[in-house]
Order: C-alpha cells, then structure tokens, then sequence
C-alpha cells in the first residue's frame, strides 16, 4: 500500500520520494510517534519538542530537494542534520532519567544511527557535486510549452 501512495502521482518535485534518506526519515518519525511518544511518563512540552525535532528531518530532506538548487538542497540536509542530532539529545536524556527503557532506546539509536550515515553521506555526495560545478538541471519546462510557444531549451 505504501509503495502504491509513493509511486502514483510522480512529478519532479516528488523526486525526494525516492530518496531512501527520506523513507529512513518517514521510519524514524513513526517509531518515535508510536514507540516514545505514546508513553504517560513524558510531558505534554517534552513531547511536543520531540515530535518536533524528529518531524522536521523529513520535512527539511523534502524542502531541500523541492528548491532545486544545490546549495540550498545541502543546507536544508545540514539543518535536518541538526534536528537529527537534537533529536537524538532529546531521547538520550529520557533514557538517562529511566523514561524509556535500555531495548527501546537500543532501537531508536540503530535507527537513527543509520538515517544520520545516509544523510551525512547524502549531503556530501551534494557537496562534491556542487564542487565539481554541476547543478540540478532544472527541468520545470513541460514540452507541450516549449512546442506550443517555441521556447529554447
């Protein structure tokens, strides 16, 4: 079912659908949502910054890949980057303090661990990319466009 939503209405700026960066993201986000913030022990504050911290890893992966533009595809990573390791601070403490136990906890950090590789990796293959002076060819022209009106590629 999941594979039917991400494959149907495809567009190019539904590219970062693809990205296994994002579906690692759109993973992390559930665990934490149905695995550590279900639980009656953590406040209502602390678990509005967690949900917030963890929902804006797929948010910025997506925005960032929406721009277009390298420069700001690698900043936008850089900054769900930073939410990934706040993230990451925020569930480390609740472990410390016993709100979530070691297994859990032990799960959450194979995830992240992994979604935090794949984004550094991500992002400096980005990087180099943007080092070796090529950028995103920016495709938005539809070719009925380009016909009707005789633009120039």
């Amino acid at each position: 079912m999941e594979e039917d939503i991400l494959n149907r209405n495809k567009n190019i700026n539904r590219g970062f659908r693809k990205l296994e960066v994002w579906n690692e993201a759109i993973d992390l986000y559930a665990f934490v949502k149905l695995n550590i913030l279900i639980s009656s022990k953590i406040s209502f504050r602390v678990k509005d910054q967690i949900e917030g911290s963890v929902f804006s890893v797929h948010s910025n992966i997506a925005e960032g890949y929406g721009r277009r533009y390298l420069k700001e595809n690698i900043q936008f990573n850089s900054i769900a980057l930073a939410s990934l390791a706040e993230n990451y601070s925020q569930i480390y403490a609740l472990r410390k303090v016993q709100l979530i136990n070691e297994e859990l906890f032990d799960e959450y950090d194979k995830k992240h661990y992994s979604l935090e590789n794949k984004l550094i990796n991500y992002n400096k293959s980005q990087v180099k990319q943007l080092k070796e002076k090529s950028d995103w060819h920016n495709d938005y022209i539809v070719r009925e466009i380009i016909e009707t009106y005789g633009i120039e590629d």
